[in-house]
């Protein structure tokens, strides 16, 4: 098979790395910092992020991404959302011209509120049937391990989505195809809110009856603001939807769970972020969803809530008995 170049060597572009090289790809990953490109070059090993997990031979890296994107028919994206712009205005004119793009990122650009994909599309200048989507419930360190999983493909061209689904399907890995990139992107940013909204009720001691409450109707949030922007509602009881947010909301091993429910033992957000290389994508991506919410006249109160806390204007406790304490209304209004 043809190259792959994926661009971000943390935790998921890695695992995903190793799910392209499984498929039969030959991958080249573009590091940030040269010294851990030279160590998981040297060690078959990304030391960073997953010691003692040994990356096939299919995998390289390097820190010059011309040399990566040099020959790639696919070009994955998996940096955090909110440098994918000065990141792609960087690397958009070495960009192969008959390479599909496929995003793994999970945000809404702050400022602009646009999708990942619409990043894509306005700073590299690639027409929308050349870019792709990836969401799922995919916590990378089970991927890591070569732990069964499955994913949604989304593309504008379901011939594009077919065309990746063969090239990222491994025996542990298994890929759907949908043409729904809204529903797609939205169920993938907006579960990582939700999220933090259930670690700070596993923070605070509360027990399953507030987590799957909370679970439920940011589901329901989430469809909304999929439905008003024209996506198709099925996508949200999918993996790309339910499927992700059950999986991000569950696990210890979720980023944006862990750091809500260090939110909820008291820690303040500048101290939990200070602690961590990894990114919690729902703590940039609660505004921006909020925004992009309140220009569709779509109530997201979940995610109005967490925005407060992450702004100090809420503890935790308050913001969750604030949600509870809101007017009564029948559930699907």
């Amino acid at each position: 098979m043809s190259k792959v170049a994926v661009f971000g060597s943390g935790s998921w572009g890695t695992a995903f790395s190793l799910v392209l090289a499984d498929a039969g790809n030959d991958v080249v990953m573009w590091a940030r910092r040269e010294e851990l490109s030279d160590t998981i070059n040297a060690k078959h090993e990304n030391t960073d992020y997953f010691a003692g997990v040994t990356l096939p031979d299919r995998v390289s890296a390097t820190h010059d991404p011309e040399e990566a994107l040099a020959g790639a028919s696919i070009v994955v994206l998996a940096v955090p959302s909110q440098s994918l712009r000065p990141n792609l205005e960087h690397w958009a004119g070495h960009i192969p011209a008959d390479a599909v793009l496929l995003s793994l990122i999970k945000g809404v650009e702050i400022g602009t509120v646009k999708r990942m994909s619409e990043v894509i599309e306005e700073v590299a200048g690639i027409r929308h049937d050349r870019v792709a989507v990836l969401s799922g419930p995919n916590l990378s360190h089970e991927i890591a391990k070569r732990q069964p999983a499955a994913s949604v493909i989304a593309c504008a061209d379901e011939s594009v989505a077919a065309a990746l689904q063969i090239r990222c399907h491994s025996a542990a890995f298994r890929p759907y195809t949908n043409d729904d990139v809204v529903g797609v992107e939205l169920g993938g940013a907006t579960k990582n809110v939700i999220a933090l909204a259930v670690g700070m009720a596993v923070g605070l001691g509360f027990g399953d009856n507030a987590r799957a409450s909370v679970i439920t109707r940011g589901l329901a949030e989430t469809a909304r603001l999929g439905v008003a922007l024209g996506a198709d509602p099925y996508t949200f009881s999918g993996l790309a939807g339910l499927g992700d947010l059950v999986a991000t909301c569950s696990s210890r091993l979720s980023r944006n769970r862990t750091f809500g429910e260090k939110l909820g033992n008291g820690l303040s957000v500048a101290d939990i972020a200070g602690s961590t290389r990894q990114v919690a994508e729902g703590v940039k991506s609660c505004e921006s969803i909020r925004d992009l919410a309140a220009r569709h006249e779509v109530e997201m109160p979940i995610v109005e809530h967490v925005a407060a806390v992450v702004r100090g204007e809420l503890g935790p406790e308050e913001m969750l008995f604030s949600l509870v304490s809101r007017a009564a209304k029948p559930e699907r209004a």
